[in-house]
């Protein structure tokens, strides 16, 4: 058991998991980091990251994020492909369990992330970073004077919506009912958008597109109207999906803070949750910005409340 105890455990590893290792690593605190079911987070279903600092020409997600590892492993982090099934925050040090294996820590930062709730449809997946995103400021760049579809009726659509008429020559917003669920406010600011249309009533039954020497790329949806069944497809470049996210914070039900939606609360400037020890950096303690660049500064000032934490303990 001593084996598997550790200064600083980190869970999930997107940029805030791997930033928060690379902060722990340079300090001596020999961090130990769960990668979990989607390693690399988010960033490995996108394509092109175009507004991360320090690439002039961009870079492949899947690619930054590899590098962001092997930085980290470089100073020492150790990277495990296990998932941590199960915590006990109850206590010092903390307890960790993937499936049968228990771990101990004296620290743990949780950097899980948050997933896109997506429509669940194989052609979403199969399009997703060819056409089909979820995230506008990731990639709305890459749809100047295009057409493109924001399926959704919160302020996350239309968010997306408005955002994407920097770019975009006509955004549609497509939803299954008659009303929308958004504020008032920025309805209003969606509708009188002129580049914005509406089209209710209507769900997305099929992502449609082409392939070209491997290169994939989306064309059309096929809609179908929930009022009378009739079918039609909708020429597009692009369709963003903005049904909201979804904080990756099961684990931690009844164990550490978090709002209505999930998202884990901190301590406002800080990255301490309600447990003493217990710290939370990236998308699953952020709702607003969700970027990669804020996440590794989360994961940065993380590492860093980990330590000074680790040192005040120490007296």
């Amino acid at each position: 058991m001593a084996d598997n105890h550790h200064k600083v455990i980190i869970i999930g590893s997107g940029p805030a998991g791997f930033t928060a290792a690379l902060y722990t690593a340079r300090a001596n605190l020999k961090p130990v980091l769960f990668e979990g079911m989607q390693p690399g987070g988010q960033l490995t279903i996108t394509t092109d990251v175009e507004n991360y600092p320090g690439f002039e020409n961009g870079v492949m997600g899947p690619e930054l994020m590899d590098t962001m590892r092997k930085q980290a492993q470089r100073f020492g982090t150790e990277c495990l492909f296990k998932q941590i099934t199960e915590v006990d925050f109850s206590q010092r040090p903390f307890k960790l369990k993937s499936n049968d294996e228990e771990y101990t820590a004296d620290t743990v930062i949780v950097a899980t992330g948050a997933s896109a709730k997506l429509l669940g449809l194989e052609s979403e997946s199969h399009y997703m970073g060819f056409g089909v995103s979820a995230c506008a400021t990731c990639d709305g760049f890459f749809f100047k004077d295009q057409k493109v579809l924001v399926v959704g009726a919160g302020d996350t659509a239309m968010e997306e919506a408005i955002y994407l008429t920097n770019h975009a020559k006509e955004v549609t917003i497509i939803h299954r009912r008659e009303g929308l669920r958004a504020s008032k406010h920025m309805i209003e600011s969606a509708e009188k958008n002129p580049k914005i249309k509406f089209m209710l009533n209507k769900v997305i039954k099929e992502i449609v597109g082409v392939e070209d020497n491997g290169v994939k790329k989306m064309t059309h949806v096929v809609l179908e109207d929930t009022r009378d069944q009739s079918i039609e497809d909708l020429t597009a470049d692009g369709l963003f999906i903005g049904i909201g996210h979804k904080p990756n914070t099961e684990l931690f039900t009844g164990v550490l803070d978090m709002d209505d939606v999930g998202y884990l609360k901190v301590k406002p400037g800080t990255t301490y949750t309600n447990v003493e020890g217990v710290f939370a950096a990236g998308d699953v303690a952020d709702s607003k910005y969700r970027q990669a660049i804020t996440a590794a500064g989360s994961g940065c000032m993380a590492a860093i409340d980990a330590e000074r934490w680790l040192e005040e303990q120490r007296g």
